[in-house]
């Protein structure tokens, strides 16, 4: 979410806190109770922490006694929804103007945290798989096809693997070295990519084996810039978080997802298995 979002939402949180105490429910427990709901649930709302939404709205209105309010909250509820960055939104005109926006993000950047469990990180893509996920792209939102475009801003990236004094702690699920793009032959070249770049001094590419014991659930992909920005894809939304409180949340899952990671040879041999697959 946009400061702006995540500013009205803690206000929002923050209004239906007083709300509560005004009614008599003197924590968050107690409303729990009389909600149904999970004591959790009524802490990260009133937090900012997570969306109410206009069913949320109604309930707590009329528990708080509070229903002349539900019209103006509801609106409010709409609004912050509003301000995320719909995947459609943004790719109306295409692939490839998104790909060309993140490039002053890389440009600042000094320290990447990424983690992808299903998919091979753009940055670490071949052209060919690139243009297999792209393809994916313009049909499933039906939008204009500019692949090769795309595919090209999207290579583009690949300079700051070699430029300046950047980190890269890229993490990937073994998963992501067998979700297919394009078949067998863009699959071998982009494990072979994989290989390559291992060897570069300034990317850290750790793998999680499918059977490694997990100290986190896996949960969505995301990409952290320093410790100024996340992004967070949806199938419908990309997610921007720049609350510290929030980054500091996906820098506690980075760690503990590195817990279960493999590097160097390890990391090497399930390449090597998953292109013996293909050749078998």
């Amino acid at each position: 979410m946009s400061d702006e979002a995540q500013a009205q939402r803690e206000a929002l949180g923050a209004r239906l806190r007083g709300f509560r105490k005004d009614a008599g429910y003197s924590s968050g427990r107690a409303f729990a109770a009389a909600t149904g709901w999970q004591e959790s649930k009524v802490s990260r709302i009133e937090n900012g922490r997570q969306n109410a939404s206009e069913d949320d709205i109604r309930v707590w209105c009329e528990l708080t006694h509070t229903q002349d309010q539900a019209g103006d909250l509801i609106a409010t509820v709409r609004h912050i929804e509003e301000l995320w960055l719909e995947w459609r939104r943004q790719l109306q005109a295409g692939a490839e103007p998104r790909q060309r926006k993140a490039l002053p993000v890389y440009a600042r950047t000094k320290v990447f945290r990424i983690w992808h469990p299903t998919v091979v990180w753009g940055t670490l893509q071949t052209a060919e798989y690139a243009a297999e996920t792209f393809r994916q792209v313009v049909d499933y939102y039906e939008i204009p096809d500019d692949i090769d475009a795309a595919v090209a801003k999207r290579m583009e990236r690949q300079r700051y693997l070699y430029e300046g004094d950047r980190i890269f702690n890229v993490l990937l699920a073994e998963q992501a070295l067998s979700t297919s793009f394009g078949g067998p032959d863009v699959m071998r070249g982009q494990l072979d990519r994989l290989l390559a770049v291992m060897s570069l001094p300034r990317l850290s590419l750790g793998l999680i084996p499918a059977r490694a014991p997990m100290h986190i659930w896996p949960g969505n992909s995301f990409s952290m810039f320093d410790s100024k920005l996340v992004l967070v894809e949806t199938y419908s939304a990309e997610l921007s978080v720049t609350q510290p409180r929030e980054i500091a949340l996906y820098a506690k899952a980075f760690d503990l997802l590195k817990r279960s990671a493999v590097y160097g040879q390890s990391a090497r041999a399930l390449i090597a298995q998953a292109l013996a697959r293909l050749d078998g």
